[in-house]
């Protein structure tokens, strides 16, 4: 959290002046105007939600605030619009949603997931979610390793999650030279077991000619705090009724009618 507030009012001012007016960058932002006027003259510091949305507004991150006078002119004019602000997206207002909820997911997760790629097999994988910048960012590993057919595969997933109408929403993107979005639909914890969140992934199977298909997925709660050598080495290929999945895993995953749909 910023600590100067009169530095952080001077930066802000000078970034609203590239704008025809302040109440056109509240409109856009999202920010009631009284308040905004507040972080404007200095006499309070916004949320570190809020710091998130101005920033992503203008381009920059919260942490260019911190900046010299100078120093921030010279970075905000240098920039002379190199990309959009986040506001001017399509999907920008449908993320993080209600953070207040949202928060309470933050941390690590065991994903579990029946894929095309693997028949027979469930893909153990893991995820961390944290809030920066006032969103929540979502980043997956997959460390696949099968021993019968000699193959080792590292994919890593890049993402950001929302929450609305007690669900909740992870759009990824897979860091590559060829990437793929998949997104996830998940529901929250239930009120007497809050290890497990239960839902359905859809994406696409790279060894299946790039077919598109949707299937159960489980993600398991591991705290905010995992041995993560630990978490990543469990990482893999298993059998669908291996003893190293966890019941609640088995069971969800394994039901009768749970079959990976194709589009083919």
């Amino acid at each position: 959290m910023f600590t100067d507030r009169t530095n952080f009012a001077a930066n802000l001012r000078f970034a609203c002046s590239t704008h025809p007016s302040v109440a056109g960058v509240c409109r856009e932002i999202g920010i009631n105007r009284q308040q905004f006027n507040r972080y404007l003259s200095g006499q309070t510091l916004p949320s570190a939600y809020n710091t998130g949305l101005i920033a992503r507004y203008f381009g920059i991150s919260a942490e260019d605030f911190e900046l010299s006078e100078l120093r921030f002119r010279a970075m905000f004019e240098s920039l002379d619009g190199a990309g959009p602000r986040a506001a001017d997206t399509p999907l920008s207002e449908a993320f993080p949603g209600d953070m207040r909820l949202l928060r309470a997911y933050l941390g690590y997760y065991e994903l579990f997931h029946k894929s095309l790629s693997w028949p027979g097999k469930i893909v153990r994988s893991c995820a961390r979610l944290r809030e920066r910048d006032g969103q929540v960012e979502v980043k997956t590993v997959e460390r696949m390793y099968d021993q019968e057919q000699e193959f080792r595969q590292v994919s890593k997933y890049l993402g950001q999650a929302a929450f609305w109408r007690n669900r909740l929403f992870i759009v990824e993107r897979g860091l590559g030279q060829q990437p793929i979005v998949c997104e996830t639909i998940l529901m929250p914890f239930g009120e007497y077991q809050r290890n497990y969140l239960r839902g359905v992934t859809i994406g696409v199977s790279w060894r299946r000619e790039n077919l598109p298909y949707s299937g159960r997925t489980i993600w398991r709660s591991v705290g905010s705090d995992p041995d993560l050598r630990r978490l990543l080495q469990s990482c893999g290929v298993l059998s669908e009724k291996s003893r190293k999945l966890p019941l609640p895993v088995r069971r969800y995953l394994n039901e009768v009618e749970n079959e990976a749909v194709t589009a083919s």
